[in-house]
């Protein structure tokens, strides 16, 4: 790829910061309140998975400068592991890790839409905005990192005006949202903060994205750390803020199981004129968390493809090296996801199967020696402390929401056996890397 059609770390920022700020930071403090009503408890969450986000950047930074290869997990598994374990992951980001992120902003985007133009008209939109971006991203980086730019700028113009307002305007609630006394230590021990956190860690989903396009990078050992540790450290202070926000202008009654509590918050400041503003642009920035996850997805797929016989057809590429095929097949899942499930379920079996393959990632690497490239910090402290706490969550999230976590799992296990049918075929060149390692 010629230098020119490479990404320089601000754009690899901009695309970690639009698939971050997405749907996760306006729709999950409704379904959060209903277990955590304590301010000190909302704050501990978001800082936490802000928290998780980092030891993860710092860890995805080490390994993709190690690396060097676009692909991400698939790449740091399939090679500090075992091909299986890659595998498996590129099977999850095939069906659900990146086709239902796109499926879910579309659904939110439809959900902030429908009183604005009606749910007919809203579904016709989402769906149109996924096709746009398919097309987009189907040409050129220098294309993709054009849009991208665009969509991400808008983005971050339209959330720095939110927390503006939100902290210059004075609250109009008669009975205030915020709640700093000690019961904070008590909801901490109940499943459904775990459960909470799961909410947390999918609204911080993203924070890898620059991971999986190493080589569209320029100079990546210096671009990548860069990219993907400023822009978390800037999206944790925006989650706090944001929801620091929501509580002051909207009550606990108004925001328990709601998934619109942006507009429910600013609508209590300006009536149905902010409602109609705040929802309209919540679903145009929406589009930039669907444009970075329909252009980072299908490096995935493609990497996978080019290594195992069943899905060859997807390791296609154009004259500039866009997996166009995987492109398009991934947004053909996201349709099917948008089209058939809810939106709590997705979130929370996505969620929990995400989490569940990120931590095998962390644990990778660990059992690379002698790492090339950008050195993580408290090397091996931060992956045990991400390990622990990340088993924490989805043990008492299987104890809470079983059938979530076991519809995530069903995901897993016919991945594997797909490997086993699929690994006959596979490029014996793997095996090779992983001695080498």
């Amino acid at each position: 790829m010629n230098i020119r059609d490479k990404i320089g770390w601000k754009t690899a920022a901009g695309l970690v910061v639009a698939n971050m700020i997405g749907t996760g930071v306006f729709t999950s403090l409704g379904f959060q309140v209903a277990v955590s009503q304590n301010t000190w408890s909302i704050i501990l969450l978001w800082l936490i998975g802000g928290m998780m986000a980092l030891i993860g950047a710092f860890v995805y930074a080490e390994l993709g400068t190690h690396f060097k290869k676009s692909g991400g997990d698939y790449i740091f598994l399939s090679r500090s592991i075992n091909p299986s374990v890659g595998y498996l992951y590129a099977w999850i980001s095939l069906t659900i890790g990146f086709p239902a992120p796109v499926a879910i902003a579309s659904m939110a985007m439809v959900q902030y839409w429908q009183p604005l133009i009606g749910p007919e008209f809203s579904l016709v939109m989402g769906i149109v905005s996924i096709i746009a971006m398919s097309i987009f991203h189907s040409y050129s980086v220098h294309q993709s990192g054009t849009v991208q730019n665009v969509l991400t700028a808008i983005k971050v113009v339209f959330v720095f005006s939110l927390i503006v307002i939100g902290v210059w305007w004075a609250s109009t609630l008669s009975v205030p949202s915020f709640d700093f006394s000690p019961t904070w230590k008590t909801e901490m021990l109940k499943p459904g903060f775990a459960v909470s956190l799961i909410y947390v860690f999918y609204a911080y989903t993203g924070w890898n994205s620059a991971a999986y396009i190493v080589e569209e990078i320029d100079q990546p050992r210096k671009n990548l750390p860069k990219a993907l540790i400023s822009a978390t450290i800037l999206v944790m202070v925006v989650y706090v803020l944001l929801q620091l926000i929501f509580l002051k202008h909207a009550s606990i009654d108004q925001l328990t199981g709601k998934v619109q509590v942006a507009t429910l918050a600013f609508g209590n400041i300006f009536g149905t004129q902010g409602v109609f503003w705040v929802s309209l642009f919540i679903g145009i920035q929406l589009i930039a968390t669907i444009s970075g996850y329909t252009w980072v997805g299908p490096r995935i797929t493609n990497a996978m493809a080019k290594e195992f016989r069943l899905w060859k057809p997807l390791a296609k590429t154009n004259k500039n090296g866009i997996p166009v095929r995987a492109v398009w097949f991934n947004t053909f899942l996201s349709f099917l996801l948008m089209l058939t499930g809810s939106f709590e379920t997705v979130l929370l079996y996505v969620g929990f199967v995400l989490q569940l393959m990120g931590t095998f990632t962390i644990a990778s690497s660990l059992l690379v020696k002698k790492a090339e490239g950008f050195k993580s910090p408290l090397r091996p402290w931060l992956q045990i402390i991400y390990i622990i706490f990340s088993l924490w969550v989805m043990i008492f999230m299987f104890y809470d929401r079983p059938k979530e976590s076991l519809i995530g799992l069903g995901f897993i296990i016919i991945g594997f056996v797909l490997y086993l049918f699929d690994s006959k075929t596979i490029n014996q060149k793997i095996l090779k890397n992983n001695d080498r390692l």
